[in-house]
């Protein structure tokens, strides 16, 4: 990566005017090329996720956060609904109120489980290498 490499070297010569002790400065020059070289590995699995062909892949996530989208952007007309009609959006909401309380906790537990153990079982892929 030429633009990585252009960038590193300012960034050495400055810690050889910073820290004047050489052993402190090689220290300090290994912390930044451990950190350079996971940037570089996150920035790959990344870049890897987002061109992949597999569905349950690269729209996982994705989905999940149009879900989300849908939900936030309901309360446009919900707004409207409620400047015309006030008792109408009062039955909505007292309506998606009671039917996402009837939904039984541990299938939200499950949902939550379910979705932490998918992003974690991804991370700890990209970190092995085994995911690409």
């Amino acid at each position: 990566m030429p633009l990585v490499d252009a960038l590193i070297a300012p960034v050495a010569a400055l810690l050889d005017k910073i820290i004047p002790d050489p052993k402190a400065r090689e220290a300090a020059r290994l912390d930044g090329a451990h950190e350079l070289e996971l940037l570089k590995a996150q920035m790959a699995a990344i870049v890897a996720e987002a061109s992949s062909s597999d569905p349950w892949t690269s729209r996982a996530r994705p989905g999940f956060l149009y879900v989300m989208y849908v939900l936030l952007l309901w309360s446009l007309p919900m707004g409207l609904i409620a400047a015309t009609r006030p008792e109408m959006a009062a039955a909505i909401s007292q309506g998606m109120t009671a039917y996402l309380e009837a939904l039984p906790e541990p299938l939200y537990a499950l949902f939550g489980t379910g979705y932490l153990g998918y992003t974690a079982a991804r991370q700890w892929g990209k970190v092995k290498g085994v995911d690409k």
